[in-house]
């Protein structure tokens, strides 16, 4: 059996067991030695750095397309029928093609009366040839009769009554030369006369072929065969003189002072997939009073693709230069009493914190603008200026990505 402990032992342990210390309870923690809370993130901001890229100044422009020149082609002589036509709307001619024939039957029964008053002409002037030789030999023989009786009658031979005859005959000799040289010089006139109108029966006779007076297309043809031609009419034939085409275009006359003859254009015509390439050929001196509208000519380089009459739209190249320069998005205007019109930029310090940059611009290209004043090289300014950024607040800078609306500087 086991051993029964005895009452003294039990007295014994119950007091140990109430001696003993009780554990020791867990305090409360003190307030003063919580731990800080972290500081809040910064906000993620896009930025975009300012760099140096190549800027072009255009000016856009629209109008329609027109020849640079129309040529009229009229009927030379009156009155004559039109035989046959030789080319169509459309057709590209060369400078004295012909085009048109007129009927010569009315031209050639004439050419056919003046050569027969020709041949009259010439018989005319051979018989008063004839005459005059005639007319001469008789003079001859009224000197030699006039000076032998001059000599009779000095040795006192022969009467006063037959020198003055003498001398009479020999005075109506010299009239009757007179006389057919003058005949002579009248039937060499009437010839000479005739002549001119055969070459101007001649030249109607040409003239009948309407030919081109310039190289060019055509794009009217009002003749028609049978009708008389006339050149107090409408005319036969409109050409575009060497097929050259010019763009017409309004430009705003706050820029019609930056244009000038040779600066090169890009024309996008309605229609046309490509753009077509051009040259500014004249800036109209004058400005349209209503519309306050200026206009500018911009000859076409390629007229194949395009026709006179379309709507196009023209991107005139001012300037083109290096430049500092951001995306458009990242300037503010109204915010500041400096810069071009208040122009503004939200420039990141090295340690985060935004601050205002007033900026003067300069081209606007696209979805960039150049930078004149207010920034330079390297500065990183927040990539859309209207963002939620205030003044004074600090931001965690993040580069832009390269999309349309924040391009990548230097591209």
């Amino acid at each position: 059996m086991p051993r029964r402990a005895s009452l003294p032992a039990l007295l014994l342990a119950a007091l140990a067991v109430q001696a003993a210390p009780a554990p020791a309870q867990v305090a409360a923690p003190d307030a003063a030695e919580t731990p800080r809370a972290e500081a809040p993130a910064l906000p993620a901001i896009s930025v975009v750095t300012v760099a140096r890229r190549a800027l072009s100044d255009r000016i856009r422009a629209a109008g329609l397309v027109q020849p640079v020149e129309q040529v009229q082609v009229q009927p030379l002589i009156e009155g004559q029928p039109i035989d046959s036509l030789m080319v169509d709307v459309g057709d590209r001619v060369e400078a004295g093609q012909p085009l048109a024939r007129l009927s010569g039957a009315t031209l050639d029964l004439q050419r056919s009366q003046y050569v027969a008053s020709r041949a009259a002409a010439v018989a005319s002037i051979a018989q008063a040839e004839a005459q005059r030789v005639e007319a001469q030999a008789s003079a001859l023989e009224a000197q030699r009769v006039l000076r032998r009786t001059q000599a009779l009658r000095d040795q006192g031979t022969t009467a006063q009554a037959a020198l003055d005859q003498a001398q009479a005959s020999a005075d109506a000799a010299n009239a009757r030369v007179t006389a057919a040289e003058e005949g002579l010089r009248a039937a060499q006139a009437q010839r000479d006369l005739v002549d001119a109108q055969i070459a101007d029966v001649d030249l109607r006779l040409q003239r009948t072929l309407v030919a081109a007076p310039v190289a060019g297309i055509v794009t009217e043809r009002t003749a028609q065969v049978g009708a008389v031609a006339t050149a107090q009419g409408e005319p036969m034939f409109t050409l575009i003189r060497d097929g050259a085409l010019e763009l017409r275009a309004d430009v705003a006359e706050q820029d019609i002072g930056r244009l000038a003859p040779g600066q090169a254009v890009s024309l996008h015509p309605a229609g046309v997939a490509e753009p077509l390439t051009g040259t500014v050929r004249l800036v109209e001196p004058t400005v349209d009073a209503t519309t306050r509208l200026g206009r500018v000519r911009i000859g076409i380089d390629a007229t194949d693709r395009i026709r006179a009459g379309q709507f196009a739209e023209a991107e005139i190249l001012v300037e083109r230069r290096e430049a500092l320069a951001l995306p458009a998005a990242a300037i503010a205007r109204g915010g500041s009493a400096t810069g071009a019109a208040g122009a503004e930029a939200k420039r990141v310090r090295a340690d985060g914190t935004v601050e205002v940059a007033p900026v003067t611009l300069g081209i606007r290209d696209g979805a960039w603008v150049e930078i004149r004043e207010g920034l330079f090289a390297g500065d990183r300014v927040v990539a859309r200026a209207g963002a939620f950024v205030r003044p004074g607040d600090r931001i965690n800078p993040v580069d832009a990505a390269d999309t349309p609306d924040t391009p990548a500087a230097g591209n």
